[in-house]
């Protein structure tokens, strides 16, 4: 027995239309899953962006506010894909209207926020995910069964990187992305926060820090239209306003298991395009994962120690979820893939009212650590990871 579940999205950039064809692909990898989701409505203040993406996708119906998708008795299960700012009211407003949400990290503008969202969904009793993708790669959990399996040994430290060129360009447009009231942190938001998440997923929990963030392209020319402007838009001639967030974070950890660590990100890297990934160095090995190489890892293990050689491990299907996609080894997934992952555990979760996967106590714990990030910046010294608040 197959039941249907309504599920809306809210805000159709472009990761709402990564969370739409989720939706419309999960069942085809995970033929057994007990939920068929049906595409009831998408909300989206741009005009026409929804009418389009009801074309498109098939969404029964649309509007332009979202709190039309709250009061909708169609719709189980909603997407927030809208801008940081608006993460805490919608995500408050469907939890208290009985939906399970689907929502992308950060989780609004604070631990704070993230906190009253996590709050909300315990208290409704509804199912909560959060779009910390990459910690759904195969490679990458088999990467943590490896680390926690101590086939690296102790572990000692911890790379952590995360190099975009999305904002590089001079000309790229001040959208919210840009501003403290709509987008809150800069890169920290965007880019550390999976870089956090990833952190604590391979190597448990933070107890220090001390981070340094800069500006490096202080101004930007203002959109010429649209309510928040395109993603990456570009805005030459336009008036010029002020950068009021990070562009650049450099952050030393220390984790509660003794280990130290290094999380970088950027998003004006000139010369880099999602060059993110990790190094993870134990007393008896290592091990390396470049999401540009996706579906393999670097793999040090042994008793050389001195001159230990590097092996290629290509995942497969017994890795994560690789066997829902392919059917061997080095047969390639990608990005969108990872999203069908997480729609799956949603889903999951919604038919077993238990959690799977990334849930709002993990974006709780990530913002906490973003939140101490700006602390040590502001203070120019170490201070402590506090995620109860």
């Amino acid at each position: 027995m197959v039941d249907a579940l309504g599920v809306a999205v809210v805000g159709f950039g472009w990761m709402g239309r990564v969370h739409t064809q989720a939706y419309a692909r999960v069942r085809h990898h995970y033929p057994q899953l007990p939920l068929r989701p049906e595409l009831v409505t998408v909300a989206e203040e741009v005009p026409g962006r929804a009418e389009e993406a009801a074309a498109q996708f098939g969404f029964a119906s649309t509007t332009r506010n979202w709190r039309d998708v709250a009061a909708d008795p169609r719709v189980g299960a909603v997407s927030i894909t809208a801008p940081n700012f608006l993460h805490r009211e919608i995500a408050v407003a469907m939890a208290e209207a009985g939906k399970h949400i689907w929502i992308e990290k950060p989780v609004g503008l604070s631990a704070e926020d993230a906190r009253a969202v996590a709050d909300a969904v315990a208290k409704a009793g509804v199912q909560g995910a959060v779009g910390f993708n990459y910690r759904n790669a195969p490679a990458v959990e088999a990467a943590r069964e490896l680390i926690t399996g101590g086939g690296i040994g102790t572990v000692t430290h911890v790379r952590i990187r995360l190099l975009s060129d999305y904002a590089a360009h001079p000309e790229s447009a001040l959208t919210w992305r840009y501003e403290r009231e709509r987008g809150g942190s800069g890169v920290l938001g965007d880019l550390a926060s999976h870089g956090a998440d990833l952190a604590r997923f391979l190597l448990g929990d933070i107890a220090s820090l001390t981070a340094d963030t800069a500006v490096f392209l202080p101004e930007r020319a203002r959109p010429a239209a649209g309510p928040t402007g395109a993603g990456h838009s570009r805005a030459a001639g336009g008036e010029p306003g002020q950068v009021e967030n990070e562009d650049y974070v450099n952050c030393l950890l220390r984790f509660t298991s003794g280990a130290r660590g290094v999380l970088e990100a950027c998003r004006v890297s000139v010369g880099e395009q999602n060059n993110y990934g990790f190094e993870v160095h134990g007393t008896k090995g290592a091990v390396f994962w470049d999401f540009r190489r996706m579906n393999e890892l670097g793999v040090s293990r042994g008793t050389a120690y001195q001159d230990q050689p590097v092996s290629t491990v290509h995942v497969g299907p017994g890795h994560g979820e690789f066997a829902a996609f392919q059917p061997g080894a080095a047969n390639a997934m990608g990005y969108d893939d990872l999203k069908v992952v997480e729609a799956h555990r949603f889903l999951r979760s919604i038919a077993e009212d238990t959690p799977h996967g990334a849930t709002l106590p993990d974006a709780v714990y990530s913002a906490a650590v973003l939140d101490s990030m700006a602390r040590s910046a502001d203070r120019g010294a170490w201070v402590e990871v506090r995620p109860e608040g």
